[in-house]
């Protein structure tokens, strides 16, 4: 299959789309690249080096363009890595750090500043230092993150004790920055000279969908802060300090305002998704105790108004602040309890000044935020934010995706997920401007706004770079200004998709990210001081450590390359020690093996270490499923199908991805009473129908699988994960067809 870099001619560049002349002229380019890593190979003995070498010349060269056809693309890097042995050589690498830039990331600048004092003459650069810098980051948590909250936006009203505190027995775990007390929504707001960050300072951009020919909406940092004070102020008119508030809205600029209006004046957050079911909205309602909701009347999607007020009503919420999606005020009837935006901030206009507020400040681990992570059963897992989890969220966006005052920071995402939140926080505490899109980002007006915005960051899921690249909405514009780096979460990724993503940049690189809400963080990620590879991430997170385990529960070797479930090291800056409706250790816990000495921390993913230590994310140890970078059970999802026909005795959903990778894909096994029959295309439609209505639109079903029972445990539990294997099989089979 293919051919090798060496036997790729002018022909076949001409059929990969390029015209003949381009084409003849890229021929001579691609032998001189190939021929000059082969004596730099040679020179230094490295023969088995020879494909990251070759691709290594060709993206440093700039040889491929990013208005190339896609085509072209694909043929020279898999004609580059045509002969490359994966199973001895880890994964094919398709960025390569230097060392002048190593040198200019934040981390790079850490490290040269501390390392030849922490390190001593075993520093060499930040490229070659950084695993051990790694480790030292583990070992001495306490410098690591003196160091770091210096380089972020922080200010403490009352500053901390020490930076780890060990001393309780009682807190096995630690406490962190103890004694301080701030408010983390003060820090985001205000000045300060590093990182640099100015009153005139850019602090969000903005366009709506549909008005893709009009100037990019731009907001100060000064004008920021006095939206935010306002609405502060009207909240105070209107609730008591601590009063739960959620947010149910679009990702837009008064979302976020409202968002950090809320934290300043010590009430908090509740983080719910704009894409629920009332059901599922009245749950968190519910969960959380919250006095009030903000949302839209309407969310405006692909030239659509679809309600979002009438949805939040059903979830007979205590009181709603209605928001209109356009214009200057709501359409729409409320309910007498209700009131629109503009009747909400007529609360605090009689204040002689309006725009001016006084934080509530607040020791260190007082809540600010509840997000909800997807339960196995029942309700979803209420998780609770502190002021200390923000710096955590923004300290790994600073350390892995580099994040720089300056930097203009875009991710599609919402609130009511934990990259929301994460998205605010790694902007404001470090100087970056908020991107923000108000609408679909699947199509070209997404694409023409990162463009226009000089993006220069940009976040992704898996699931919407497939979009992107099978539509090829994005052809024509430009987005080399995405000058350093790609981000991308939630699910798995498809090297091909990648590879479509990466090289619309000039192959800048593509750092992946995975973690959990009761982290506020990640626990392993791409860095910009190491290769990386599609589809992997090269490192564990800073600061964070952790082992794989065997079936017995024993950890593998670090360097050995193994698959098992991960179990992360309990001391771990920014993350939850209790949840508000379920059994903390219970849950993270009970039943995890202790090592080293320490009870380890259970995530429930399922890792896969390669040769040259990457790694990537198998799936769940449990039958929690992650579709289109929601996290869900399988149970939620058989609950409701079960109720979808009366001919179902049972059905048993399971996930997994492509043997190509790219997100994972749901299908529906069901047993069907006896002497019953339906097609499986009728219970595709059925099935789908009822998860969008009672758990989320976003849940696509792929296939139905009638089968005649499910295989069980002596105890009679489902094993779901030989219905998964089965699954896998079939979509081996698929990819091999």
């Amino acid at each position: 299959m293919g051919k090798s870099i060496a036997g790729v001619g002018a022909e076949d560049l001409v059929r990969a789309g390029l015209a003949p002349e381009e084409a003849a002229l890229l021929e001579g380019e691609l032998k001189d690249a190939v021929a000059l890593s082969r004596r730099r190979l040679r020179a230094n003995a490295a023969a088995g080096e020879e494909p990251q070498e070759v691709w290594r010349e060709i993206t440093a060269r700039k040889l491929l363009k990013p208005w190339h056809p896609h085509a072209l693309h694909q043929l020279i890097y898999y004609s580059v890595y045509h002969d490359y042995d994966e199973s001895s050589l880890g994964p094919p690498l398709f960025w390569f750090p230097s060392l002048d830039e190593a040198k200019c990331t934040n981390l790079g600048r850490l490290m040269e500043t501390h390392g030849p004092k922490v390190l001593g003459a075993s520093y060499k650069d930040p490229i070659a230092s950084f695993k051990q810098f790694h480790k030292f980051s583990v070992d001495h948590p306490e410098i690591y993150w003196s160091f770091v909250l210096n380089e972020l936006s922080i200010r403490f009203r009352e500053a901390p004790k020490c930076i780890l505190d060990t001393s309780d027995k009682s807190k096995p775990r630690g406490s962190w920055l103890p004694g301080s007390v701030l408010n983390i929504a003060e820090c985001c707001l205000l000045p300060s000279s590093y990182p640099r960050k100015q009153d005139n300072s850019l602090a969000i951009v903005w366009r709506a969908e549909g008005r893709d020919d009009e100037d990019v909406n731009c907001m100060s940092l000064k004008e920021l802060r006095e939206q935010v004070m306002l609405v502060a102020n009207a909240l105070d008119s209107m609730f008591s300090k601590g009063d739960t508030i959620a947010i149910d809205m679009q990702m837009t600029e008064k979302a976020v305002i409202i968002y950090l209006a809320i934290v300043l004046g010590g009430f908090v957050v509740v983080s719910i998704a704009d894409s629920f079911a009332p059901k599922e909205i009245a749950s968190r309602l519910r969960v959380s105790k919250a006095h009030g909701i903000f949302t839209q009347d309407f969310i405006v999607r692909g030239g659509r108004r679809f309600p979002l007020y009438s949805r939040v009503v059903e979830a007979a919420p205590k009181k709603v602040i209605v928001v209109p999606a356009a214009g200057e005020d709501v359409e729409i009837q409320l309910r007498q309890q209700d009131v629109s935006w503009k009747g909400f901030l007529a609360g605090a206009h009689h204040l002689p000044r309006p725009s001016y507020y006084t934080p509530v400040y607040q020791p260190i681990d007082s809540i600010t935020n509840i997000l909800f992570s997807s339960g196995t059963t029942g309700d979803p897992k209420a998780i609770p934010w502190t002021h200390l989890s923000p710096m955590r969220t923004a300290a790994d966006s600073w350390a892995h995706a580099d994040v720089q005052a300056g930097d203009v920071y875009c991710w599609p995402t919402n609130l009511g997920w934990v990259m929301g939140p994460t998205l605010v926080y790694a902007c404001f505490l470090t100087g970056a401007t908020l991107a923000l899109y108000h609408g679909s980002p699947l199509g070209r007006s997404f694409g023409k706004f990162v463009q226009d915005a000089g993006v220069t960051i940009l976040g992704t899921v898996p699931s919407l770079v497939k979009a992107w690249k099978s539509t090829d909405c994005m052809k024509g514009l430009d987005w080399t200004r995405i000058s350093r780096v790609f981000a991308t979460t939630g699910e798995a990724s498809n090297v091909d998709d990648d590879l479509w993503l990466t090289s619309r940049a000039y192959y800048k690189p593509i750092v992946e990210c995975c973690g959990g809400t009761e982290l506020a963080s990640t626990y392993v990620a791409g860095s910009l001081l190491q290769p990386q590879a599609f589809g992997t991430f090269s490192s564990a997170s800073m600061a964070v450590d952790f082992v794989i385990l065997d079936e017995d529960g024993h950890a593998y070797p670090d360097d050995k390359a193994c698959i098992g479930e991960v179990g992360l090291f309990p001391i771990n800056f920014g993350a939850s020690e209790i949840l508000l409706n379920a059994d903390h250790e219970s849950v993270y816990f009970k039943g995890m093996p202790v090592h080293k000495g320490m009870q380890l921390r259970r995530h429930g993913d399922i890792l896969k270490r390669t040769v040259g230590g990457y790694l990537v994310v198998q799936g769940r140890a449990d039958d929690t499923m992650n579709l289109g970078g929601i996290k869900t059970s399988s149970v939620e999802i058989e609950r409701v199908c079960n109720l979808a026909d009366r001919n179902v005795i049972e059905t048993a959903a399971v996930s997994a991805s492509p043997a190509n990778g790219g997100p994972e894909q749901l299908v529906i096994f069901v047993v069907l009473k006896e002497g019953f029959k339906i097609a499986p295309e009728e219970l595709k439609t059925k099935f789908s129908r009822a998860i969008q209505s009672n758990l989320n639109p976003l849940f696509k079903v792929s296939a139905v699988k009638i089968v005649p029972s499910f295989p069980r445990t002596a105890s009679n539990k489902v094993l779901r994960r030989l219905l998964r294997d089965k699954w896998k099989q079939e979509l081996l089979t698929q990819s091999k067809l």
